[in-house]
């Protein structure tokens, strides 16, 4: 059968045509000579009437990335509602993103305590040049000490309440001497001091005390709506007595790959059929964002087929989310079992994945990611990642870091690029595979993607790129 580069679930080697039996493609030319992404040439999109009532395609003007986040993102913002969001225990937490503001319900810490261990003093005891002083009761995290006296210092262990009358901690080590009092020794007994004494040295108020509330103060918002629950946020929870919190339930995805090429892995594989890569990539990527997905195997390349799967699962999907079937082929099925929907079919302005289905089906909102295994990685890494992100607080935001490229590169100056690479422990990215969207050994071996951005030609070793790390 022919197809367009982009639209279908392609992981063929090389050498194969485009109008070969197996649906797979060729390589993406590295300078947008020829086909690529979609079957397009390199002044965009080709026109072409809608196919159905509902289904518009785009024109000449590609979409830009910023412009097609923008549409997901408003395509989903409804599903950000109070009633899809529970109450977990904290173990349950983790992943999640936070669904309300959390205000401190206690001052962390609740009362001042020690930061290290040493000797509770009141600094007027101490001038300048130090001063020699009794030594009482030590304090032990947990207890509560009596009343320093003037005069003397405390023994006091890290986490240990500052007695009152005491305004700072001399550390252990600037005393003279430089241990503690053995538990239950008499006087005779600390380091040979018949007197029971500590020199210790001229010390400012407040050294090594944490005050209360220093971290967070009780009223005050301890965490943001949106916030990404991570081991540091569940601590922080944690810390001030919080044992439960209210979260955002995980987008459910309907995830659909397509194509009669298409063979399940541990299949026989006959001649002109391919593995899928796509369900399995997409899936485990979804999954390790917090995501629950819900597969259907392989739907074949039958319109009504697709429709029948899509209907019986859409009751369960807040998503649903196609590989393959959305570019320019004779035979693309996404877009065929799209009509008279409200769905829209267009070229952002991305390589790869530049072809990109988007809107409705029976009210689910619908999302046709390209068919090349690379291409639909990355439309899920621009597009629905961070507007999940940014919507939901889960999954955590992939950071951008800058790197220096190892070796030069080309790209399409109206596109904003894609790249696979490794990033080295010495800060500088080297690119893994060549441009084509098929390369998954390439993407195999890579800890980040590495972006070009549109209006750039050429990069030269040495350059700055941003980098998501993977």
């Amino acid at each position: 059968m022919t197809a367009a580069t982009e639209g279908r679930n392609m992981h063929s080697p090389p050498h194969q045509h485009a109008e070969a039996s197996t649906g797979g493609s060729g390589p993406e030319p590295s300078q947008d000579h020829g086909r690529h992404d979609g079957g397009t040439h390199d002044g965009g999109t080709h026109p072409e009437a809608a196919r159905g009532a509902g289904t518009k395609t785009a024109g000449h003007a590609a979409r830009s990335v910023a412009a097609h986040r923008a549409a997901v993102q408003k395509l989903l913002t409804h599903l950000r509602s109070a009633d899809r969001t529970e109450t977990l225990p904290l173990g349950a937490a983790l992943g999640k993103g936070l669904a309300q503001d959390v205000t401190a319900p206690v001052s962390l810490p609740p009362f001042a305590n020690s930061q290290m261990d040493g000797f509770a003093v009141n600094t007027a005891d101490l001038p300048d040049g130090g001063a020699e002083l009794r030594v009482v009761d030590p304090v032990p995290a947990g207890a509560i000490p009596a009343r320093l006296e003037t005069g003397t210092a405390a023994p006091i262990m890290t986490g240990a309440m500052i007695p009152a009358g005491a305004d700072a901690v001399v550390p252990v080590e600037r005393a003279v001497p430089d241990t503690f009092p053995l538990p239950g020794t008499g006087n005779e007994d600390y380091a040979g001091n018949r007197e029971n004494t500590v020199w210790l040295p001229s010390t400012a108020a407040g050294t090594f005390v944490r005050s209360v509330g220093s971290d967070v103060p009780a009223g005050e918002r301890a965490l943001a709506a949106g916030t990404f629950l991570g081991p540091a946020q569940l601590g922080l929870l944690a810390a001030l007595g919080i044992a439960e919190v209210t979260v955002y339930r995980p987008v459910t995805v309907l995830l659909v790959t397509t194509g009669d090429e298409v063979v399940e892995p541990g299949q026989p594989l006959r001649e002109g059929k391919i593995y899928d890569a796509n369900g399995t990539l997409l899936e485990s990527a979804m999954r390790q964002a917090g995501l629950s997905v819900l597969r259907t195997g392989i739907s074949t390349d039958r319109p009504e087929e697709l429709r029948a799967v899509l209907r019986a699962n859409r009751p369960v999907a807040d998503l649903i989310v196609t590989t393959g079937g959305v570019s320019k082929g004779a035979y693309e099925v996404v877009r065929q079992a799209m009509e008279e929907q409200p769905a829209e079919f267009l070229h952002v302005a991305m390589q790869p994945g530049g072809p990109q289905g988007i809107g409705t089906f029976d009210a689910v909102p619908f999302l046709g990611f390209p068919g090349n295994p690379v291409s639909c990685l990355v439309s899920f890494e621009m597009f629905l990642r961070p507007v999940l992100s940014g919507l939901f607080g889960s999954p955590a935001p992939r950071i951008p870091v800058r790197a220096r490229l190892a070796h030069g590169l080309t790209s399409p100056e109206h596109k904003h690029q894609v790249r696979r690479g490794s990033l080295g422990a010495d800060g500088t990215v080297r690119l893994e595979g060549g441009e084509s969207s098929h390369l998954m050994h390439a993407l195999a071996g890579s800890n980040a993607l590495v972006h070009v951005p549109e209006g750039v030609a050429a990069l030269a070793a040495g350059d700055e790129v941003e980098v998501w790390m993977l």
